[in-house]
């Protein structure tokens, strides 16, 4: 059996030893006193605070537990635990689609990074968010979702969800607070959602006053924060739920397909309810294997968003003394530049993305051939949170979803390029090279 070194009340699930005989009410998924304490802190030191969990045989790194099903000491523990008498909060596992302890400890990481009661580890982004919009929601349910967001969960809300189970959902620009409140209708809106930094136009989201907004008509506040770990804490913030893809800066090594909900004790159990649970019945399950790597990842991300953080800034500063259009948070350009430095954890900058607007296709598929081909600055690459610097023409490629009246009300124009910025090399280095083919344009 894997032992573990508590630094202070775990969050999540309580790691008791396993006894069929245990009679505890179980009642442990989270311990609310760390968990509000921890909300407080420091991510990194959120982090640090939760137990550590060793291996089988005193490794300094736990074991992976790769079963797919767990057997039983005594004939009536299964019906026990299928009637949840028993449970993975007092050691009881029954099936890895259920619950898997590598992976409750990722959740465990999760629910600290984010300063959550709970967490729960999912095999994409994407189905991060279905899963989450599937249990808030109910047919004939409503949401109210900003106009800017990632191609994938613009055509989820905007076609999946009314096509398939009558959600509807209503656009709106994030930052006109009026046509927030008057989208939302009292009774039957059940869910509003954004990102807490816009994908690809890089908006910042009022995430408490969106969430006060929200929480006065009864509607639960949902925020991506995948652009943004360490840097904001949407939950600190007002927001009820957090997803995440954890296949961007969490995992950091573009290698890895994950997702994460981070929300209420109350959310958690309901979305693994064998009944009636999202996550459950949809069975968007993490494997073991993934849950152990992304685990080891966690520890460092703090050091790693820093270094991201400060060349992105380096960056979009020299870009603007080129002439060039250049959107970045940390900019005092920005529009919503006050409020997120009024909203950022300490010490971690402004994150690790910046957009380029080139104004034309043309143009932008120019600079980023140059950029690759000529002088070796980064890549031509979707997603983001590499170790290397990728770039896409957003238009044509993570929005593309979007039709061309969607990408204008979003404001993503044909020759806008979101570059996430990356720290191999040296910053002078990776600069010279971007000067480079700067003037050869």
């Amino acid at each position: 059996m894997a032992h573990f070194l508590e630094t202070q009340e775990p969050l999540v699930f309580s790691g008791k030893k396993r006894n069929d005989r245990d009679d505890d009410d179980g009642d442990a998924l989270v311990s609310k006193k760390s968990a509000l304490a921890v909300c407080d802190a420091d991510p990194a030191a959120a982090i640090a605070n939760i137990r550590h969990e060793f291996g089988e045989h005193g490794g300094v790194n736990m074991s992976i537990e790769a079963s797919a099903t767990f057997t039983v000491m005594e004939p009536d523990t299964m019906r026990r635990m299928f009637t949840g008498e028993l449970g993975p909060d007092n050691d009881f596992y029954v099936y890895s689609r259920h619950f898997n302890p590598t992976v409750l400890n990722l959740s465990r990481q999760m629910a600290a990074l984010e300063g959550t009661q709970a967490a729960y580890c999912t095999s994409s982004g994407m189905s991060a968010i279905s899963s989450v919009m599937l249990q808030l929601c109910s047919s004939g349910g409503h949401v109210v979702a900003a106009s800017t967001l990632y191609g994938g969960t613009h055509a989820l809300l905007s076609h999946f969800l009314p096509r398939t189970c009558n959600i509807t959902t209503s656009f709106v620009d994030i930052t006109d607070h009026g046509a927030v409140a008057n989208a939302i209708v009292e009774g039957r809106t059940q869910v509003l959602y954004f990102e807490s930094v816009a994908n690809p136009t890089l908006t910042v989201a009022d995430i408490p006053e969106l969430s006060r907004m929200a929480h006065e008509k009864g509607v639960t506040v949902v925020v991506d924060n995948t652009f943004a770990p360490m840097v904001l804490s949407p939950a600190k913030l007002g927001a009820d739920v957090v997803v995440h893809s954890i296949s961007k800066f969490i995992s950091g090594g573009a290698d890895i397909i994950a997702g994460a909900v981070c929300g209420s004790e109350k959310l958690v159990k309901e979305m693994m309810d064998l009944r009636g649970g999202s996550l459950m019945l949809l069975g968007p399950t993490m494997n073991a294997k993934v849950a152990f790597e992304l685990s080891e990842r966690i520890p460092h991300l703090g050091l790693r968003m820093r270094e991201h953080s400060h060349r992105a800034q380096v960056y979009a500063e020299r870009m603007r003394d080129l002439g060039m259009k250049v959107i970045y948070p940390g900019l005092e350009t920005h529009p919503q530049h006050k409020l997120f430095k009024g909203m950022v954890n300490r010490d971690y900058g402004y994150g690790g993305l910046l957009s380029i607007d080139m104004e034309t296709e043309e143009k932008a598929n120019k600079l980023m051939a140059y950029l690759q081909n000529a002088t070796q600055f980064g890549f031509m690459a979707v997603s983001l949170g590499y170790y290397e610097t990728l770039m896409s023409c957003s238009g044509s490629s993570t929005s593309s979803e979007l039709d061309p009246s969607q990408k204008e009300a979003a404001g993503i124009s044909p020759g806008l390029v979101r570059m996430s910025v990356g720290y191999v090399g040296t910053l002078e280095q990776k600069w010279t090279q971007f000067e480079k083919a700067f003037l050869r344009m």
